[in-house]
């Protein structure tokens, strides 16, 4: 059933905001290019998403779970393949990402056990997520613009000693090495630096103390973990896709404060017919962090 037009993040690891109208074929260019992203973000790191899944501290296996964010169902396909009997409700922003995940979880045979909600979780009217065991937040909870407000409707629609997760990047992933490009040394730490300037007059809630929040919520913090991640992409052609997408989307929010010839070096990077661009490189890899907290409605 078509849902109504609404607002809640997008899971995954880097956002840039849409422009224009459902019809406007800009918002479906970038809303595709996003897509891809997130799909790329859960084939590169699905060990690791794995790794959280599978340290949840649950005494018994969930039988309902809503993913927060879900974007293109990275968290929802994790949390089935540990939880296979579980029921998912994945609730996003975005018309075009629930319609990758449902076009994924049919491929999966897995269309009884995942119901896609369009829904606005900054409005202060919730929809009716019923009362699950566990909700899921993977990089979605630092968008909001009243995240405070949005862990109390998490408290109160979990069932009682239901757990819910929050998963956040403690930076976005870096691909290249500090001494690359060999004619801009440095190049990738000034771009983010320049994206982090940006993001932090929009995404004010990135880096919060969300342990503190959760019980400031009502919530009881049970555990909470920090994740390295180092993924060698020498060998691995989906993390050069991976740094293209990336690079190409934090370049669409730096290319007018960066200096003119680090934005050359950049696009000599993303220029996948140049020689230096970044598919050609050996030396790729994802570093980042992921930080964790689980907390329990009593």
């Amino acid at each position: 059933m078509p849902q109504p037009h609404a607002h809640v993040p997008h899971h995954g690891t880097q956002h840039a905001p849409h422009h224009g109208s459902q019809h406007d074929p800009r918002h479906r260019h970038d809303a595709e290019g996003q897509a891809d992203m997130l799909d790329l973000d859960a084939e590169v790191l699905s060990e690791h998403i794995a790794a959280i899944t599978d340290w949840l501290p649950l005494q018994t296996p969930p039988g309902r779970i809503v993913d927060l964010g879900c974007g293109t169902g990275a968290g929802t396909f994790a949390l089935l393949d540990r939880f296979p009997t579980a029921h998912v409700t994945a609730v996003d922003s975005s018309a075009e990402h629930l319609q990758r995940l449902r076009d994924k979880a049919r491929a999966l045979g897995l269309e009884e056990h995942v119901r896609t909600l369009r829904a606005d979780l900054d409005g202060a009217d919730w929809p009716d997520l019923g009362t699950p065991d566990l909700v899921w937040a993977s990089a979605s909870m630092h968008h909001m613009a009243h995240p405070d407000r949005a862990l109390r409707k998490v408290h109160d629609t979990l069932a009682p000693g239901g757990l819910f997760t929050v998963v956040e990047l403690a930076g976005f992933p870096r691909f290249l090495p500090a001494s690359a490009p060999e004619d801009r040394p440095g190049l990738e730490e000034r771009c983010h630096a320049a994206s982090d300037q940006q993001h932090a007059e929009h995404v004010t809630h990135r880096g919060a103390d969300w342990g503190a929040m959760l019980a400031a919520a009502g919530f009881a913090l049970e555990a909470e973990r920090t994740l390295t991640v180092s993924i060698d992409g020498s060998h691995n052609e989906a993390v050069g896709a991976y740094a293209l997408a990336g690079l190409r989307r934090i370049r669409g929010s730096v290319a007018e404060v960066l200096d003119a010839e680090d934005l050359a070096a950049l696009d000599r990077l993303l220029d996948t017919d140049s020689a230096r661009s970044i598919l050609r490189r050996d030396d790729l890899a994802v570093r980042t962090e992921r930080a964790v907290w689980a907390a329990r409605r009593d």
